[in-house]
């Protein structure tokens, strides 16, 4: 066995000895043909390391790699192993050009090896196995020979070319290293092939130089493109931990900020794959689509900022809690205050000496007439008073002029008579549509200026800059009449647009909204319709939301059986 860490001294080079003595005994033109050759490793390392940098998918990056090094080595098979957390060497691409094997990477092929382990049951290094000896020291191994390797275990191998008819031979392997000398993965190539005669040979000092120059920039290029992974799971799990924060500060909005990026992605996918109408020329790419999506689930991050008794009003009446009970209690007080004034009236007539014992029983039997009917009226009235405390779409005139006349009835309190109803308790009591007010709406609509600001605050990447934009526009309308900012079709992008269409189709089929249920598929979809006429929803998505039955997907999955009354 032969075991060499990376040589700084070593020249980077894919020439052996020979030829390298034989290019400066050409002198002069010999040494320029030699300096040519260093330039052109050197920039072919350089382009190397720009193209390792720019991938982004992560399988085609580790197939790169293990590519670049067979190609470098001239090795007929190769694999590439990452580190787990549990500390395992997962087989990610396995290659033997001879054998015409390709597994994992972009073939589409599972590996069905189990990973190495690096540790023993008894917690002792598996310094036996090759791969997992480098993987624990961080020592290239490269050997000539692996029948007559000493102190490694081979009989897998040996298994496996018994099986195949293969001959595993020379093997080169190489630990990568990230920029804090962590060890992440390990290269093993196999079977380096002479240029000549494509015979197996060793892997030489000089190529050995090259694969760990490489494997040390495939470390850098791998673990950027974990961390970059990393940071945008983790703004990920942070942004949805932000919206079902605000979810679960109403019991009456929960979800919402999860469904409606579901809505906004079927959507912008549409406008997507659309081949011929207004969007045939119109694509999101994937940064766009992420930068939407991060939108979407921000799109109510305002409402942190918005109070619970605001976002939690159910009745007209609730504020910190729902004064339709002492609404209730005063109606117990009215009905007291009558019961007493028609006993004391009955006593009164009862003990009367000037009535005959006939007059005595007429007069009782019409006062307990009156009585009963003022009873039944106040009985009446708080039934009244507790239907229009639930929020409606519409309150007609007639019954708000009935919360009037109920609000002049006097009743006491503290020995002081009152009206029965404050200003306030009338002025919400005769909300029309929903549970309201014209000053708690505008708290609610604020949540969409919170929602900006707070976006604005954040140093976005080059490509999630417009997320301000995407979730500040959702209550925008077409015809300039939406809030915050009045925009109209031409001041809003599509994304804006897609996203105002998500979240009024949500609200409207939502089954959780404290003064309304979810309406069925059909109204959802005739309201809807209705806003398209008065251009407060662009219609051109709206029929591609149509068209490709955008709501039905949505519909199968999110809304109750009584509510899919359409196809």
């Amino acid at each position: 066995m032969t075991s060499k860490n990376g040589n700084q001294n070593g020249l980077d080079f894919n020439l052996t000895q020979a030829e390298i003595t034989s290019l400066l005994n050409k002198s002069p033109s010999g040494i320029q043909d030699y300096i040519d050759h260093l330039e052109r490793q050197i920039k072919n390392m350089a382009d190397i390391g720009l193209s390792l940098s720019k991938e982004k998918d992560m399988n085609v990056l580790l197939e790169n790699i293990l590519l670049e090094a067979k190609r470098i080595a001239k090795a007929d098979g190769g694999t590439l192993y990452m580190k787990t957390q549990d500390n395992e060497l997962r087989f990610e691409i396995m290659m033997t050009d001879s054998l015409n094997i390709h597994l994992g990477g972009t073939s589409g092929k599972e590996i069905s090896f189990y990973p190495i382990k690096l540790y023993n049951k008894d917690g002792e290094p598996n310094k036996t196995m090759n791969a997992a000896y480098v993987g624990l020291t961080g020592e290239t191994v490269n050997l000539a020979d692996a029948y007559e390797a000493e102190g490694f275990d081979f009989s897998g191998t040996k298994a496996f070319d018994k099986k195949t008819g293969y001959r595993s031979k020379s093997f080169l392997t190489v630990p990568l290293k990230n920029h804090e000398e962590e060890i992440i993965g390990v290269l093993q190539l196999l079977n380096a092939q002479d240029k000549k005669n494509n015979e197996v040979i060793p892997f030489s000092n000089e190529i050995q130089d090259i694969v760990e120059a490489l494997a040390s920039q495939a470390a850098v290029a791998i673990t950027n493109k974990n961390l970059i992974k990393d940071l945008e799971i983790l703004f990920e799990s942070f942004i949805k931990l932000i919206a079902s924060a605000i979810d679960a500060k109403s019991p009456y909005t929960g979800g919402h900020c999860e469904r409606v990026p579901e809505i906004t992605i079927m959507l912008a996918n549409a406008v997507n794959d659309a081949e011929d109408g207004p969007f045939k020329d119109v694509h999101f790419n994937e940064n766009e689509m992420y930068e939407l999506k991060i939108a979407a689930w921000l799109h109510d991050c305002g409402k942190v900022a918005t109070p619970e008794y605001v976002v939690d009003k159910s009745t007209k009446l609730e504020t910190i809690y729902d004064r339709i009970h002492t609404v209730e209690t005063r109606f117990q007080v009215l009905k007291r205050d009558e019961e007493i004034t028609f006993l004391k009236k009955r006593l009164k007539i009862e003990t009367d000496s000037s009535f005959s014992k006939k007059e005595k029983k007429e007069a009782v039997k019409k006062l307990g007439k009156k009585h009963q009917a003022r009873i039944a009226q106040l009985d009446d009235d708080l039934g009244f008073i507790r239907t229009t405390n639930v929020g409606g779409e519409f309150m007609s005139a007639d019954k708000k002029e009935r919360v009037y006349k109920i609000a002049k009835y006097q009743w006491k309190e503290n020995g002081e008579w009152k009206n029965f109803f404050s200003d306030d308790e009338v002025k919400n009591l005769c909300i029309a549509k929903g549970t309201l007010t014209a000053e708690e709406r505008k708290i609610i609509n604020d949540h969409i200026v919170h929602t900006i600001v707070m976006l604005n605050q954040l140093p976005y990447p080059k490509h999630l800059r417009n997320i301000p934009e995407f979730a500040g526009g959702h209550h925008e309308k077409l015809d300039g009449t939406g809030y915050p900012k009045g925009l109209n079709k031409d001041e809003m992008s599509i994304q804006a647009r897609v996203m105002a269409i998500a979240d009024i189709f949500e609200a409207l089929t939502a089954r959780d909204r404290p003064y309304k249920e979810g309406k069925t598929l059909s109204m959802a979809m005739r309201i809807m319709g209705f806003m398209r006429d008065d251009a407060h929803v662009d219609a051109e998505l709206f029929e591609l939301f149509v068209q490709e039955k955008i709501y039905l997907k949505y519909a199968e999955k999110y809304l109750s059986e009584e509510q899919l009354d359409m196809d």
